[in-house]
């Protein structure tokens, strides 16, 4: 498993009996988490003293319960300054876990000796997109929420990198990777880190069952010849770590280089153990 180690400003405090005490800067939440099937002691005095709560309903979704939390706050990573608000869903707007791959990334950015052009698909609020334009990348981030982009800029303007070389694209993802091939561009890197389940910003359905393999052939169609690294995330527990490794070494053959897939996951520091939060697939030379 890949662990995202690195933080100061977050940690997974405890989990159990489907729930994850969290601590994001100066505020603990409490949000459910699936794959927390065990059923160990709460000791820990956060659980009661938490600043937000995340109650999952059983007829699906579900609402926040607040205790002293501000509208929105920051955490750091290292050089990274991330807005928090805590939105529909359960999710804040941050996912820490994925620091394990902006680390691993980002060596690899830094180490090219030339400029890379990266692709981030499916850029959420843009925490790969930052990572990478603060290791020297130029970067395109691509995602069909207007309100994640714009939280994804303000994400920039807040770590100091409101000059750096990125652009901004709300766009159904794989229409953009399309038109992209026609127009013969092409980029050093890619990242994508699709949903199970989605739709584009004209009603374009995603089901990552049905396209994730489809959308990794097409980008082999605008991924340089001297390529620097392919990243693909999932969070949907039907793909495993194998799947991935199966089709990105399927597609990307005739790059050369390797393929590895792991977990990814965070600490926990009660319990000294690893928390497991989906999976990844890398290709390297």
């Amino acid at each position: 498993m890949w662990i995202a180690d690195n933080w100061k400003d977050y940690e997974v405090i405890d989990c159990s009996k489907g729930e994850k005490l969290e601590r994001w800067g100066d505020y603990l939440l409490v949000r459910p988490d699936p794959q927390v099937i065990w059923d160990t002691p709460k000791k820990h005095g956060g659980w009661k003293k938490m600043n937000g709560h995340y109650h999952r309903s059983k007829k699906g979704g579900g609402e926040w319960e607040f205790f002293r939390l501000p509208q929105q706050w920051q955490i750091h990573y290292k050089a990274l300054t991330f807005n928090l608000k805590p939105f529909s869903f359960k999710h804040t707007g941050l996912f820490p876990e994925q620091a394990t791959n902006w680390d691993w990334f980002s060596e690899k950015i830094r180490h090219a000796g030339r400029p890379v052009k990266v692709l981030n698909l499916f850029a959420y609020t843009g925490g790969a997109t930052l990572a990478a334009a603060a290791a020297g990348a130029q970067v395109t981030h691509v995602d069909a929420s207007r309100g994640m982009v714009g939280w994804a800029k303000e994400n920039a303007v807040s770590s100091g990198l409101e000059d750096a070389p990125i652009r901004w694209l709300v766009d159904d993802c794989v229409k953009f990777v399309e038109r992209e091939i026609r127009r013969g561009n092409t980029y050093d890197a890619i990242i994508m880190d699709p949903p199970s389940y989605g739709r584009g910003p004209k009603g374009e359905i995603w089901k990552i069952e049905d396209m994730i393999h489809l959308l990794i052939r097409l980008c082999t169609k605008i991924l340089s010849k001297d390529a620097l690294f392919f990243l693909v995330n999932s969070y949907t527990t039907g793909l495993a770590p194998a799947v991935l490794t199966y089709m990105i070494a399927t597609e990307l053959k005739s790059w050369g280089g390797y393929v590895e897939s792991q977990e990814i996951g965070l600490p926990v520091t009660e319990s000294g153990l690893s928390l497991p939060c989906g999976a990844s697939g890398r290709w390297e030379r």
